[in-house]
């Protein structure tokens, strides 16, 4: 029974057909994270950069 359980737990370690998912939610937590963290930052950001599209539109 010994053998049994540890030839189970050597295949369940070599398995990695879950590690994608873990990896891409781990990612993507981190970036809600980041985003969280530096929203006002982001924010002044995009707003200067849409003003300054804005502005030189009409000079086309």
């Amino acid at each position: 029974m010994g053998k049994e359980r540890l030839k189970n737990f050597s295949q369940f370690m070599k398995e990695e057909d879950g590690m994608g998912t873990v990896e891409i939610i781990l990612i993507i937590v981190v970036l809600v994270g980041l985003v969280i963290l530096f929203k006002s930052q982001i924010t002044t950001i995009v707003n200067n950069l849409f003003n300054k599209i804005t502005s030189q539109t009409g000079k086309i």
